[in-house]
């Protein structure tokens, strides 16, 4: 249903309030909702909620609304994304009242006698009219999921580990039932991990790029995962650890069907000849490794490709070997690893190429390394928001359009529009 002329100019109007008291609503909502249906923790980060990246996260994306809600096609990238990761997660249709209650609930909470009727009532139609965009396009993913007949959480057993650096590991999994075949994802899709945390008492989820080109026969999903110190949750193994420390070959955890917006096609033939640069830091490599090896696949389409990524010191550098053995097999490839610690071994042009030193993109060559010279180059790029945003500046400044440079988050929200 849509909102009255009323409706919208109410929504519009209250804006600059859900950008003062956003955060203190949505942390609002968050804490009576998951105290009153506590199996709604296993749908949300613990770690998110503590450190308060969820509650920013939902005003952020709350505030977007309110802004745009008479031109939403100004939010479709941020709606795609968000689904992708509710289907991810496994969110259900029925589950979006129960959230609209307490949204509703929170804001009148917060803002007390300012929230009049009108605008409660105001807020409850915009927000059934968002709550169907995401049920009817999260219907889709579903449907599209059920013809691989794959909807919900499948169990996998890991078949391998290997250490890719010292603080990161990558995981073969293959499905426990070995009867349904895997579907196979476009590189760059993610998959939803689930475990049970036993510090918690309930599950907890996480989304991992799959590390790895699709092949023709899938017998195993690779996801590669950093061992990070969950110090801000304050709950030591969050997953990750976990992950690392306690999980062996044998064991069980969870996927859901692999999902994500941040594709690329290697056989789309419209694409044969444009270049692609994949630019990551540290553990963003994971999807670009994906990519990478989709476009050195028989059967892609033949594209120039440029990676360029930095890393702390190569102690902690993901696939240094299997990107070099790439470049040396492929003429179509090119590679630039800039190395902020060297050690004692490293050797320039083997290593590395950039020593003691951030990435710059000014040191590389414009035309060869960069394409800047082909205007339909696509630049794919997956680090920390603030690196993401910064390169993407750099390249908007010297003259890339900024529709065709792609970002993916591995935190809680979506990227910065700035």
């Amino acid at each position: 249903m849509a909102l009255t002329p009323d409706q919208l100019a109410i929504v519009k109007a209250t804006a600059p309030v859900l950008k003062e008291h956003g955060v203190t609503i949505t942390s609002v909502f968050y804490k009576n909702l998951i105290t009153d249906v506590p199996a709604l923790h296993n749908f949300f980060s613990t770690t998110s909620q503590i450190t308060g990246r969820q509650p920013r996260a939902l005003a952020g994306a709350v505030l977007a609304y309110a802004t745009y809600i008479d031109d939403l096609p100004k939010l479709a990238h941020a709606v795609e994304r968000i689904a992708h990761k509710h289907v991810s997660l496994q969110v259900t249709a029925d589950q979006y009242e129960i959230v609209g209650r307490y949204l509703i609930q929170a804001i009148g909470q917060v803002l007390g006698d300012a929230a009049t009727p009108e605008i409660v009532d105001a807020w409850t139609a915009a927000y059934g009219v968002l709550a169907d965009v995401f049920i009817n396009r999260e219907g889709q993913m579903y449907k599209a999921n059920a013809a691989d007949n794959w909807v919900g959480w499948r169990k996998f057993r890991i078949a391998k580990k290997v250490a890719e650096s010292s603080n990161i590991t990558s995981f073969q999994l293959v499905p426990s039932d070995g009867v349904i075949p895997l579907p196979k994802y476009l590189p760059g899709q993610y998959v939803s991990l689930q475990v049970f945390i036993p510090e918690l008492g309930y599950l907890q989820s996480r989304q991992y790029s799959l590390s790895e080109g699709p092949k023709e026969k899938q017998e195993y999903y690779r996801i590669t995962v950093k061992k990070n110190q969950d110090d801000e949750a304050g709950v030591e193994g969050l997953l990750s650890n976990l992950l690392d420390n306690k999980y062996s070959v044998g064991d069980e955890v969870e996927l859901s069907h692999p999902q994500g917006e941040f594709t690329l096609d290697p056989q789309d033939a419209g694409k044969e000849g444009v270049p692609v640069v994949l630019i990551s830091s540290g553990v963003g490599a994971t999807p670009l490794k994906s990519i990478l090896d989709s476009l050195v696949a028989p059967s892609a389409v033949k594209r120039p490709v440029s990676w360029i990524h930095s890393s702390r010191s190569r102690l902690v550098q993901p696939f240094a070997d299997d990107v070099r053995r790439i470049w040396r097999e492929n003429e179509n490839v090119s590679a630039n690893v800039f190395l902020r610690n060297l050690g004692p071994d490293d050797e320039a042009g083997v290593n590395y190429e950039f020593g003691d030193m951030r990435l710059d993109l000014s040191k590389l060559d414009g035309d060869r390394d960069l394409f800047l010279n082909v205007p339909e180059a696509e630049y794919y790029i997956c680090a920390p928001e603030e690196f993401m945003v910064e390169v993407r500046r750099v390249l908007v400044g010297r003259g890339v359009d900024k529709s065709r440079i792609f970002l993916e988050l591995f935190q809680t929200g979506d990227v910065s529009d700035e």
